[in-house]
């Protein structure tokens, strides 16, 4: 059986933020995972996640301003102080929250860099973060996005993600797969999460087309959870989808496919 774990940044989210956590564990979950949680404070997150037995499994670098429309900032060539200042920030709040890993998100290219800067920037980001997190027993991930949701998104695909790891040759950083992601961008699902596997720490999943609950597209999530089974996964799976409706409501799925 898969080990599952809900984003309360999608899942959930007609209620505030510091409510979603109980709305997971009395929904069956044991384990969450968020974008951000810089915005409160690290104690009152602490006690969500005591109070309702829940353990946090992932949440990202700042990643700018979030917003204004940012999408990360760790290929930018002008932010890299900002960036810096980030990784230890989200250090001292994975620290304090048991979080085993962080996720880098690369950014948008920003107008008028050239693409050799930017990834020159990535990698140089990348290896002074995954050194920080290393100190602090923690993995690194970075995660390709499509650019049909975030055009300009730098980081896209899977090969180019394992290609700038090798680059950044570091020992605790990995990939986050996002099947959605990879669905729009390159498909190859099954093959990808087989060739890759030692590369992958963590997975994400939505169904394409709408990013909704698996079961309302075009993917076959019985073979690919069987799949991840029978290749060794032994991660996480992160609900990262918009629910059709409300997110009980489309809690079916994991009954019809995941068992």
């Amino acid at each position: 059986m898969p080990r599952f774990a809900a984003n309360l940044t999608m899942l959930f989210n007609e209620v505030p933020f510091l409510d979603r956590f109980e709305r997971a564990a009395r929904a069956g979950f044991d384990a969450v995972e968020f974008l951000f949680p810089y915005a409160f404070p690290v104690a009152e997150i602490k006690a969500r996640l005591d109070t309702h037995g829940l353990k946090l499994v992932l949440h990202n670098l700042p990643a700018g301003d979030w917003d204004a429309g940012e999408r990360g900032i760790a290929c930018h060539p002008d932010r890299v102080t900002e960036f810096r200042a980030g990784v230890g920030k989200a250090i001292e709040y994975a620290t304090a929250l048991g979080v085993p890993q962080l996720n880098c998100l690369a950014g948008k290219a920003p107008a008028g860099v050239d693409d050799a800067t930017l990834r020159a920037t990535f990698v140089d980001n990348l290896k002074y973060a995954a050194a920080e997190l290393k100190k602090a027993g923690l993995k690194l991930l970075v995660e390709p996005i499509n650019t049909y949701d975030i055009p300009g998104f730098w980081l896209n695909r899977t090969a180019q993600a394992i290609a700038i790891l090798d680059e950044v040759g570091a020992d605790n950083a990995f990939v986050q797969y996002d099947v959605y992601h990879a669905q729009r961008m390159e498909g190859e699902i099954a093959a990808t999460l087989e060739k890759q596997l030692a590369r992958i720490a963590h997975v994400q999943i939505a169904d394409n087309p709408g990013r909704h609950e698996p079961g309302t597209g075009e993917l076959n999530w019985s073979f690919l959870f069987a799949h991840l089974d029978r290749i060794g996964y032994r991660g996480w799976i992160g609900w990262e989808y918009k629910p059709a409706t409300t997110t009980e409501a489309g809690l079916g799925w994991r009954q019809a496919f995941a068992h």
